[in-house]
């Protein structure tokens, strides 16, 4: 039997997180069966963890749907991720400023307007994006490398030359 939404304790107000192979997609859990989540306009079905459709969108509308028709085959779990940071809203109030977003044409950008910040700012009323804050460490790290493997790569051929002119 597949788990259930009330296997993983969620309440009304919880952080969604899907978790997929590159970008985890994030919703608000309403409460009965439903979730409220921000979907990019060139998402036209099938796995909802398409990098493609996050990265060719530029608005993306939010939708009120059952949990299982968003999740899919996608694992999934409550992730509050930023209540140690910030003090959550009620949840009454989460609940209800996502379902009044529900139907609503919003920018979209996978940097800076994805379904975290969409998710975050209901729920702490401060969007952020740590999948975000985490590529761009990676990126950054993974250019510093790029980086230091060039200029060695140039010391190493300088000192070559100089060892050949002796």
């Amino acid at each position: 039997m597949a788990p259930t939404l009330f296997d993983i304790d969620a309440k009304p107000g919880d952080l969604i997180e899907i978790l997929g192979g590159v970008y985890h997609h994030w919703a608000v859990f309403i409460g009965g069966d439903e979730v409220v989540h921000l979907i990019p306009s060139t998402h036209r079905g099938g796995d909802l963890l398409e990098v493609l459709a996050f990265l060719e969108s530029s608005d993306a509308t939010v939708r009120r749907q059952r949990i299982w028709e968003v999740v899919g085959s996608n694992r999934f779990r409550v992730n509050n991720l930023l209540d140690d940071e910030y003090q959550p809203l009620d949840p009454g109030t989460i609940v209800g400023n996502a379902v009044k977003t529900v139907g609503q044409e919003r920018p979209y950008n996978v940097a800076t307007h994805n379904s975290e910040h969409f998710v975050t700012e209901l729920r702490y009323g401060k969007p952020e994006s740590r999948q975000v804050q985490t590529a761009a460490v990676i990126g950054g790290v993974a250019a510093a490398g790029v980086a230091v493997a060039v200029v060695g790569a140039a010391l190493f051929s300088a000192f070559r030359k100089n060892k050949d002119k002796e």
